[in-house]
């Protein structure tokens, strides 16, 4: 964890210093988001409606929250109801050659970013990834796509949304409360207020607060794809190597050792991190090398034969969630009938 992170997360004594240093550009950046939420709410910026419905998964922190587990589930279940759901993304850490830019089997993380292939090879949907987030929109729309997943994009109101999900690490919460730099909220708290779900990832659900939980259900080989049990994969392997480039490493490692891995050897990296094979060459070719399903997508063109990857379901424990697939399939119904 970076000393940062250690300052909004974890009390380190350096906050007495770095804090007080920042305080002034977070007043700063509170000034521009009350200035630039203000000119939506006043018509001097315009805010664009997409003929579907749009839901919008965010977060008011950085990064780690569970955003991207919380997408494809949502994905899937518009599936599951005969939906043609279109997932659109800023596409962070990626250059493509223009943009919008749909994903397809070709794309690669250094065009798109990890998150969004994480999400087209997992669900099979169109993506397409741009920080014009209404322009990407409707390509999905001329795509056919009758429900558009926004990952990410809580802070973009130039995008019309019928439905907000703010994701909150349970665990981290919202560290020391503050804005960024000094803290490492991207709007205040005020902003639950104003959302349609709070969805906490592990730690206790508060009132008015979804409780979900990520699980892995199976280890897979990152050459093959060969998927193996974890249970199974646990008892033939109980020391292991692991590795993270999300934005709460930590979560990774606790997830392995609660299923009952031993760790010989961790490493963190910072989110988004573009790994060379120098990375995994680092660790030890005798005993697996376990990674999350985000850095195996940047991993696969070097890996050894050593590395797996675990992927994670989010897992709810609130019927609220329901409801919220049938206000999603509802309203895409209205959308066809009206054309």
């Amino acid at each position: 964890m970076r000393l940062i992170e250690r300052i909004w997360f974890k009390k380190h004594p350096a906050k007495w210093l770095l804090v007080p240093l920042l305080f002034p550009l977070t007043l700063l950046f509170w000034l521009l988001t009350i200035l630039r939420r203000a000119s939506y709410r006043l018509g001097l910026a315009k805010s664009y409606s997409i003929d579907v419905p749009v839901v919008v998964v965010g977060n008011i922190s950085v990064g780690g929250n569970g955003k991207t587990p919380v997408v494809v589930y949502l994905v899937e279940q518009c599936v599951n109801m005969g939906l043609k759901p279109g997932v659109i993304s800023r596409g962070y850490g990626g250059q493509a050659e223009h943009y919008p830019y749909l994903l397809d089997q070709h794309s690669t993380p250094e065009q798109a970013g990890d998150e969004p292939i994480l999400i087209y090879q997992r669900c099979q949907v169109p993506v397409v990834v741009g920080s014009d987030r209404v322009a990407s929109a409707q390509l999905l729309v001329e795509l056919g796509c009758d429900v558009i997943i926004s990952d990410d994009g809580l802070q973009h109101y130039r995008l019309g949304r019928d439905f907000e999900l703010i994701i909150i690490d349970g665990i981290r919460r919202f560290g020391n409360g503050l804005l960024l730099p000094a803290g490492p909220l991207r709007e205040g708290q005020w902003r639950l207020k104003t959302t349609d779900y709070i969805i906490v990832n592990g730690g206790k659900a508060e009132q008015n607060e979804v409780s979900m939980s990520l699980k892995p259900q199976f280890v897979c080989h990152l050459l093959t794809g060969k998927q193996v049990p974890l249970a199974q994969f646990v008892a033939k392997n109980a020391v292991i190597n692991a590795m993270a480039g999300i934005g709460a490493p930590e979560r990774f490692f606790t997830t392995l050792s609660t299923a009952g891995f031993s760790l010989a050897q961790t490493k963190s990296y910072v989110d988004h991190s573009h790994y060379r094979q120098d990375d995994i060459s680092a660790f030890t070719k005798d005993i697996p090398l376990l990674m999350t399903e985000k850095d195996a997508v940047k991993c696969k063109g070097f890996a050894q034969e050593n590395c797996w990857y675990l992927p994670v379901e989010a897992v709810f424990n609130d019927a609220l969630i329901d409801s919220l697939l049938v206000d999603i399939q509802t309203l895409a119904e209205r959308s066809k009938n009206r054309h």
